[in-house]
């Protein structure tokens, strides 16, 4: 692979000169300013300050965060951390096991409910929002308003989710504005597809609950027969068309039809306009009207491309600055789903992702980063949305994934500067919470739960009651909080972070000794305006003290004098700057930011 190394006090002269257009070290794209800082939270989780984390345990129990408890003081220290959007997670109301029943809502058939809260993607009504969330139930909607409002008072936009794919079983809207007919009740449920049908059909079958389904363990959950009334049996979430599906599948779910005739070799029928498109769309509208800045889109893969190229630039005439980020796993569509699909953002999960993820658990090599910004995003490397926690990843702490969460520090530091695209940080995730213990519906999994009551134990010594002043936290927290802090302050506000060109610098040094590359990755980030080397370190037992060099050619590219000395400032770390890149000191589990000034 490649990297760096100057001479004491002059920047040396490489042998290397290749023709710009053939520079196999970087790319010809145009960086677009895009560098997002997304803050994800589960309002259920986040400010939930009950500590008994009972299995199973009931909201009474176990307790739960209130769309209230993220007040100014929440919003200001998000705001402190770097972030720029707040992206509320679970928010949409969905099936739970359960009720309130002074405010007319009653708990769902558990043999369809994973979990005791439910999973926030089995939408039970797409126009309200989660009971749970809301201290008063009847006010919840005007309650999550609020919260809308408090979040832009304090600088920030809101994301939220768009679940375009499926639907809880038990799916009633009681909240549709008027004149909203609701999914599903205009079907000929006696056919199995039809281009207007919202849903999917089993004529003549009737559902069946996956063998050996135990929704609630040792406890009894309500309704809980192993039977569910839905006749005909509808089409299961993830594309199983059967009456029977397996306790593995989204058997919680069904799917909607957006004109595609699965069961016919995909057949579509687009024209005219879908009725569930035209659904989506209103749904999307009025989410829009209440503020919402943008929307992840769950499964973005699942529904049509064709969906989202009508739609999306349906919403953007009414409201052109909303955005769309789309879950997608497949490489090979990221390039449709911008450019025919017009997503804004999608992730980028099996490529950067990935790749870090087996650097962090020291089984993979730096060729796993040149890939992804030579071949898989090369062309749209801003649009990729970069992460090492959500809500559906273990946690970087848990024995399942790294077992430490600083072996993030590198890794963080690469997803945050590589390119500029966004973002992402998952609350909890700067404290180093493990994900300990099972909590009922989720196992012991490495993952925080989605689907039951819980407090998150690390993040609650953050919290503390609602100090939000981190006095529990260990002093090794403490630091790695401020690590997250430092770092995303300065990839929304360094300008080559920002907007920069790219360049790795592995080729450059590959016939160093002292640079191993194996555990050592380094690269230019640099406008007319600011040049940054960044330099991290995956080795969690081994410093290193590498002479780096930057090639005469590259600092012409950049704009550089090369006949001049230069100082290194580290930009993420502070410290007094540096006269050379001779024999840098590069601790385990390390990384600096390097601001490159002419003396």
């Amino acid at each position: 692979m490649k990297n760096l190394m100057l001479a004491a006090s002059l920047l040396a002269v490489s042998a290397f000169t290749l023709p710009v257009a053939q520079d196999p070290n970087t790319t010809t794209e145009i960086p677009q300013d895009n560098k997002l800082v997304i803050y994800q939270l589960l309002p259920r989780l986040f400010g939930n300050k009950v500590a008994l984390n009972k299995p199973y345990g009931t909201v009474l129990e176990n307790g739960c965060g209130k769309f209230n408890d993220i007040n100014d003081l929440a919003l200001t220290k998000i705001k402190e951390m770097g972030a720029s959007h707040v992206w509320y997670t679970g928010v949409l109301e969905h099936a739970t096991m359960t009720s309130y029943p002074q405010s007319g809502l009653l708990a769902d058939d558990a043999d369809v409910v994973k979990g005791r809260a439910g999973s926030p993607y089995a939408v039970k009504d797409y126009y309200d929002v989660a009971p749970d969330l809301a201290v008063d139930k009847k006010a919840r909607m005007a309650e999550f308003e609020a919260l809308v409002a408090r979040t832009h008072a304090h600088g920030l936009k809101v994301l939220m989710d768009f679940i375009p794919n499926h639907v809880a079983r038990s799916y009633h809207s009681d909240a549709k504005p008027a004149g909203v007919v609701d999914l599903g009740a205009q079907d000929d449920k006696t056919k199995a597809f039809a281009p207007n049908n919202n849903f999917y059909y089993l004529p003549g079958e009737h559902f069946t609950v996956p063998a050996g389904y135990d929704p609630l363990g040792p406890l009894k959950g309500p309704g809980e027969d192993g039977k569910y009334n839905e006749f005909p049996a509808k089409a299961t979430g993830n594309d199983v068309f059967s009456a029977a599906p397996s306790v593995n599948d989204w058997f919680e779910t069904i799917k909607l039809n957006y004109g595609v005739d699965y069961q016919h070799g995909r057949k579509t029928y687009f024209e005219p306009i879908p009725d569930t498109w035209k659904k989506m769309r209103d749904i999307l509208v009025f989410w829009a009207k209440k503020d919402v800045d943008g929307f992840r889109c769950d499964m973005a893969e699942m529904v049509p491309v064709e969906f989202w190229a009508w739609v999306i630039p349906e919403l953007k005439k009414g409201k052109p600055g909303l955005i769309f980020i789309g879950e997608a796993y497949n490489p090979k569509e990221y390039a449709t789903y911008f450019n025919k699909g017009h997503f804004d953002f999608l992730y980028d999960k099996v490529g950067l992702y990935d790749g870090l993820r087996r650097l962090m658990r020291q089984e993979g090599n730096m060729d796993d980063i040149t890939h992804v910004w030579k071949e898989e995003s090369n062309g749209f490397s801003s649009k990729m949305l970069r992460f090492l926690e959500n809500h559906d990843e273990q946690r970087i702490a848990s024995k399942e994934f790294a077992g430490d969460p600083r072996r993030a520090i590198p890794a963080m530091t690469v997803s945050a500067t590589l390119a500029t695209g966004p973002i992402m940080l998952y609350m909890g995730q700067e404290v180093g919470e493990p994900a300990l213990g099972s909590e009922g519906f989720s196992g012991e999994d490495g993952r925080t739960t989605i689907f039951d009551y819980w407090g998150v134990p690390e993040h609650q010594k953050w919290l503390n009651q609602g100090k939000m002043d981190g006095a529990k936290l260990s002093a090794e927290q403490k630091q790695l909080r401020d690590f997250y802090k430092r770092l995303l302050t300065l990839a929304g506000s360094s300008e080559a972070i920002r907007k920069g060109q790219f360049y790795e610098l592995q080729d450059a040094n590959n016939l160093s000794k002292e640079y191993d590359q194996r555990q050592l990755y380094c690269f230019l980030r640099y406008t007319k305006g600011q040049q940054v080397l960044v330099v991290v370190n995956f080795s969690d037992t081994k410093t290193y003290r590498p002479t780096l060099l930057i090639p005469e050619a590259v600092l012409q590219r950049m704009g550089l004098p090369t006949q001049r000395t230069f100082t290194y400032r580290d930009l993420l770390n502070g410290g007094e700057p540096l006269a050379s890149l001779s024999k840098l000191t590069l601790a385990p589990l390390s990384a600096l930011v390097l601001e490159i000034k002419p003396q």
